[in-house]
């Protein structure tokens, strides 16, 4: 019957054939060729198929034993990965880590430390989403991610956790061609608000209501950071950004950081933190996941940021 197939026949299997010979087989499991031969038969026997042709000096893979090689060793792989991941999970290590980050924070960065993470935890799935404002914020309150990479908001989250990461510096920005590009001094913010500016809508209700960093009475909202960079770079309107965006369009000449009362030119520094609720402490995975974010992100050299 196949559900006698056992894991040792499979591996016996595997063995024979990527040794060449029965004999190189029992010499690399440590058994005796009798032994590697009996298994053999007796899984040929229980799976009603022969998988070698025994009629010359070596045992050869026959046609259907060829197709049948891939099935063993996806099953001894999978059986594998299994106790490989159990034992992980006994030793504290997440099952998986679930890990929201604010749109504002470097992609470069988050792709490299992600990067990494697969290489130091390949047995630990990693889902990552990208969100702002309350939206990034939503997925931590409820339990739907372990950590967050996250700025403040004007309102506190006394249920939540945080740790510090950096600063990540924010500037207002327009076209080349646009009115205030050209402002031949300190603009005052009576005329920032005579020009649309383009502001990032939250997705969540968290902040329903309530406007961040808004200067002008005529605002265009947008749902995703893309847009908004393209509308900028398009002159539909101004706004802030996160100056890693914007380096090499402002380097080019195709954007100009506004020169803003109340504001220095080197932008507004947002604080990013990794938040977690403190019934769901970070794990081995995700302690690694903040420390290499903390780390890369304080070496600039380390990785292209575009």
């Amino acid at each position: 019957m196949l559900d006698g197939v056992s894991l040792d026949q499979l591996r016996t299997f595997i063995s024979a054939v990527d040794e060449g010979s029965f004999s190189a087989a029992a010499r690399k499991l440590n058994r005796v060729q009798s032994a590697v031969s009996g298994w053999i038969s007796g899984l040929e026997d229980q799976i009603g198929v022969e998988l070698f042709d025994r009629s010359g000096r070596f045992p050869k893979l026959t046609p259907q034993g060829a197709l049948l090689l891939a099935d063993a060793r996806n099953i001894v792989s999978g059986v594998d990965t299994l106790k490989a991941r159990a034992k992980l999970m006994t030793s504290g290590v997440e099952a998986e880590l679930s890990v929201v980050v604010d749109v504002f924070f470097p992609t470069a960065v988050v792709s490299a430390v992600a990067k990494a993470f697969a290489s130091s935890f390949p047995l630990t799935p990693l889902r990552l989403f990208v969100e702002g404002l309350g939206a990034a914020y939503q997925p931590v309150l409820d339990g739907r991610c372990s950590l967050g990479i996250l700025p403040p908001l004007p309102q506190a989250f006394p249920s939540l956790i945080s740790e510090r990461l950096g600063e990540l510096p924010l500037v207002a920005v327009a076209a080349a061609c646009h009115p205030l590009a050209s402002f031949g001094h300190r603009i005052p913010r009576r005329e920032l608000a005579k020009h649309v500016q383009l502001v990032l809508t939250d997705r969540s209700d968290l902040t329903a209501g309530r406007d961040f960093a808004v200067a002008s009475p005529s605002t265009w909202r947008l749902a995703d950071l893309s847009t908004k960079y393209a509308f900028l770079k398009d002159c539909v309107g101004w706004g802030g950004m996160p100056l890693h965006m914007v380096e090499k369009d402002i380097a080019a000449g195709t954007l100009v950081v506004l020169d803003v009362d109340d504001m220095p030119r080197t932008g507004f520094m947002l604080t990013m933190s990794a938040f977690h609720q403190p019934s769901q402490p970070p794990g081995p995975a995700g302690k690694w996941f903040v420390d290499h974010l903390k780390t890369l992100w304080q070496q600039p050299d380390a990785v292209q940021v575009p």
